[in-house]
């Protein structure tokens, strides 16, 4: 009987044991596959290029041909065909090697857990259907990436060619290089485009605050828990869920979090019924997690199935030629959303002030100095005296009469927290984020200066 008359997809199955190959041909045979299975890596290329196959699951230590050379062989001709390897436990870097040439995931060997093969075969054939299906016509990216560094070039490449897989991403950056929007242009130029983006940033919320916005709860699980609630994980199915920060994650979620990954299944807290979610990964984080992981601060299995693709974001200082363009971009913004329309402009003077910067805050911390500027301006033209640039050597920025006549550095901040709250309604989160500071230093700085 066909395959497609069963329902299931065509596997093939190489393996030099006969006992682990034919385990896996007997495992997916009752879950409706057709499988195909040889004794090696030669034999694995001859049959994938004689007969069309769905998944191909390799294991990767195999007499002459190995598991590295299918995988290659593979993902170069038959691009549309999901590679699975079977890997040793010391072998789990060389799996992950294999991930980056296009493998859709790993098992660790003994191979024990029927289960585990079925769902993750089910997930290989799943995303060769979506990735066969083209996106919707009507679909537009909604994010822009500005650049024209030529230490960008890297980046917008490896970000176009991962994008259009199903693969693990870790963005690596400084705070402020712009990982977020690098993960939402990874959903967006994908083939999960129409489904959800869900994004939970780690260093917010205590431990057990995050558990809970992760996995979800169920109703009594805990005090206050009055109802179930569905995770924000179980929210991404079918689309991209971004950690953000995930170099603050606590060990015991750390656990938590490489469970869903390679079982793709997990329970709400106070449940016990198993949820399973079709989630692409992407990672974010400002920390050094290979360091980490050396401490122990941070687990390196984890770190593997996070690291499967890794991207590194320059900081602006290493990508000086995208400053002005950034710049003009990010007051676009601005002065639409203060319905100035999109006129606001920088002197010349303002302009060479900005390409000397070394913007330690990156692209969020030149956004901070151009919103305090057009507050400052109260125009079209931005000068260079109303860049209120943060550091030891900055000069104070001078201010508009209606804003100050003459007065201390204090005065003057006091009054643009004034302006600033007033823009905001009063909203003093949404003043501190305008302001460029934390929400306990502005509380500070309200007390310190009397500001009702």
């Amino acid at each position: 009987m066909k395959s497609s008359e069963r329902g299931g997809g065509r596997i093939l199955v190489a393996d030099d044991e006969e006992g682990v190959r034919t385990f896996l041909a007997e495992t997916l045979e009752r879950a409706g596959h057709e499988v195909t299975q040889v004794a090696d890596g030669a034999a694995a290329l001859r049959a994938a290029r004689e007969e069309p196959f769905d998944v191909v699951l390799t294991d990767l230590r195999m007499p002459g041909t190995d598991g590295m050379a299918v995988v290659r062989a593979v993902r170069t001709e038959q691009p549309d065909v999901e590679v699975i390897v079977l890997t040793a436990f010391g072998d789990v870097a060389t799996a992950v090697e294999a991930m980056k040439l296009g493998a859709f995931d790993y098992l660790q060997k003994p191979v024990s857990s029927p289960a585990a093969i079925r769902d993750l075969v089910a997930g290989a054939i799943e995303r060769r259907v979506k990735l066969a299906a083209p996106p919707p016509a009507e679909l537009a990216t909604s994010v822009k990436l500005t650049f024209g560094a030529p230490a960008m070039l890297p980046v917008v490449d490896a970000l176009a060619r991962v994008a259009k897989t199903g693969a693990t991403v870790l963005l690596q950056g400084e705070s402020g290089t712009g990982k977020e929007v690098a993960a939402r242009l990874l959903h967006e130029t994908s083939p999960r485009a129409n489904k959800p983006f869900i994004a939970i940033n780690c260093a917010v919320l205590t431990e057990e605050l995050l558990e809970s916005e992760l996995f979800g709860h169920e109703k009594g699980s805990f005090t206050g828990a009055h109802a179930q609630r569905r995770g924000r994980i179980e929210l991404a199915d079918g689309g991209t869920f971004f950690l953000d920060e995930v170099g603050e994650l606590k060990s015991t979620l750390q656990a938590k979090l490489l469970r869903v990954l390679e079982e793709r299944r997990f329970e709400r807290l106070g449940g016990s019924t198993p949820i399973t979610v079709d989630v692409r990964w992407v990672a974010a984080t400002n920390r050094d997690l290979r360091a980490m992981v050396q401490e122990g601060k941070f687990r390196e299995d984890l770190y593997h199935r996070l690291a499967v693709f890794p991207i590194r974001l320059p900081p602006l200082r290493e990508r000086r030629e995208d400053i002005l363009p950034l710049a003009e971009s990010l007051l676009a913004q601005l002065s639409l959303r203060a319905g100035r329309g999109a006129g606001t402009r920088l002197e010349d003077g303002a302009k060479e002030r900005l390409q000397r910067e070394d913007w330690p805050g990156n692209v969020r911390e030149l956004r901070n100095v151009l919103e305090r500027a057009t507050i400052l301006a109260d125009g079209a033209l931005i000068k260079t005296e109303h860049l209120w640039i943060d550091g030891p050597s900055a000069p104070a920025p001078k201010v508009p009469a209606d804003v100050a006549d003459e007065g201390s550095l204090a005065d003057l901040e006091r009054q643009i927290i004034q302006r600033t709250l007033v823009a905001v309604g009063g909203n003093r989160r949404l003043a501190a984020t305008k302001l460029g500071i934390g929400l306990r230093t502005l509380y500070e700085k309200l007390k310190r200066y009397d500001v009702q």
